[in-house]
């Protein structure tokens, strides 16, 4: 079980291709910092290839057979596409499955606040804004002369109480306010800082405070995503949680244009919360799509569509937590993910004694190890931390209830859930390797 660290395989023309996957991965994962800024990337890249949009395709009455490619879009926040192979009934299909949120904070449905001459943006602790059904986007802080916002924090002369609370106690979420403002409106008695900041945002954007109500506006940290380290061996950046899994999915669907088995890439928002809602993976937008395709195909019926399901194959395409020397305790070496060793595989996940955890069959990990032994992809097995000392969950679970094989595979990530994370370079070219190599299953 000797593991091999996977920089070493690399000659000159690996090395190219990993550094061109790692650049276009970057400007991804600086572009897209929100599940709305990610979808609608996506969608750009599959329309630049030839993809359909779905429902274009149901409006034209037009049908769908095999070569054919589309791709159907969930309230803007998740997204699916298809290559349509052979006997999508009883071939099923070949599934990558990720989520394009991450953590960060929401602003709440009326959050302009002032205190004492500095105004707020009041948030929940987890854009786009509707007005007269009017869609205006908004992304502040990506430019260099954008303004950007931040919370406060107490120096340390000061936190004398606030550092003999336990760790998930220190920052409460009601603190969690956001500095958007110190100046105030001249002549202005009430509130001026406020009343100076929503005249900005009505000669700005054309919105008024109550526009606040059916908002969707997503704070996370600004910036352009980086290399890392002296040989620049690593990408440092916000969101690698999930879309440093999600981003070579969706190219190895796009690269694998002519498959035997219909090829799949779904992209899903809501993982951070559990799946949850119209948009996450336990909505019924995934299911509801394959009626509509299969009916394009003329081949729709409810048992055509459970086998369907039943037969597909799908990598829950997921993060691990890489082991981390500084916190060895937490892991159980043997059993951790290591940066550089290339594509992770969780057998199970959960917490304690696998609860709540989707347990893959022994059967098709084997499938699995030929076909990337096959393709000289470098992959690992790890659990998520050692046993009792956390876990974590994945939307394995959820597409494991239709009877097909599901397992967790995805980058080893160090830092995970902070503003700032890690991977390594080597890692996301296997996955893309990894990934691709699967959709010939």
């Amino acid at each position: 079980m000797i593991r091999e660290n996977a920089w070493n395989r690399y000659n000159e023309d690996d090395l190219s291709k990993l550094e061109a996957l790692s650049a276009d991965y970057i400007d991804f994962l600086s572009e897209g910092k929100t599940e709305r800024e990610c979808t609608d990337l996506l969608v750009e890249m599959a329309e630049s290839k030839g993809y359909r949009n779905l429902d274009d395709v149901i409006k034209s009455g037009d049908t769908l057979k095999k070569g054919d490619k589309v791709y159907a879009v969930n309230m803007g926040k998740a997204l699916m596409i298809l290559n349509i192979g052979e006997d999508i009934v009883n071939r099923g299909m070949n599934i990558l499955g990720g989520h394009i949120d991450s953590p960060r904070l929401d602003l709440k449905q009326n959050p302009l606040t002032e205190k004492t001459e500095y105004a707020y943006f009041d948030t929940h602790y987890y854009g786009g804004i509707k007005k007269d059904g009017t869609k205006v986007k908004i992304a502040i802080g990506e430019k260099e002369d954008d303004p950007v916002f931040f919370i406060s924090d107490l120096l340390i002369h000061l936190a004398k109480d606030q550092i003999q609370k336990k760790a998930n106690e220190v920052i409460e979420g009601e603190a969690l306010d956001v500095i958007i403002g110190s100046r105030p409106l001249k002549d202005e008695e009430k509130d001026p800082v406020k009343s100076n900041i929503l005249r900005i945002l009505k000669e700005t954007y054309g919105i008024e405070e109550n526009d606040f109500i059916s908002a969707e506006l997503e704070v996370v940290p600004a910036g352009r995503a980086r290399e890392a380290g002296f040989d620049r061996s690593m990408i440092f950046g916000y969101g690698h949680d999930d879309r440093c899994c999600s981003y070579p999915s969706a190219i190895a669907v796009f690269d694998s244009p002519d498959v035997q088995t219909t090829a799949c890439g779904l992209f899903v928002d809501k993982e951070e919360i559990g799946s949850v809602g119209a948009t996450g993976m336990e909505s019924r937008f995934f299911e509801n799509t394959m009626r509509e395709v299969l009916d394009r195909m003329g081949i729709y019926s409810e048992l055509n569509l459970a086998r369907c399901l039943r037969n597909c194959r799908m990598l829950s395409s997921d993060v691990d937590a890489a082991y981390d020397p500084l916190y060895a305790d937490r892991f159980d070496r043997d059993n951790a993910s290591l940066m550089g060793y290339g594509l992770v595989f969780c057998k199970y996940t959960g917490s304690g004694g696998k609860g709540g955890s989707n347990d893959a069959n022994a059967e098709y990990l084997a499938k699995l190890r030929k076909v990337m032994d096959d393709n000289n992809v470098a992959y690992q097995t790890a659990e998520l931390g050692a046993v009792d000392k956390g876990g974590g969950g994945t939307i394995a679970y959820i597409l494991s209830l239709y009877g097909m094989e599901v397992i967790d595979s995805g980058i080893a990530v160090l830092s995970m859930h902070a503003p700032w994370e890690t991977i390594s370079k080597a890692d996301l070219y296997e996955a893309y390797k990894g990934y691709k190599a699967f959709l010939t299953l």
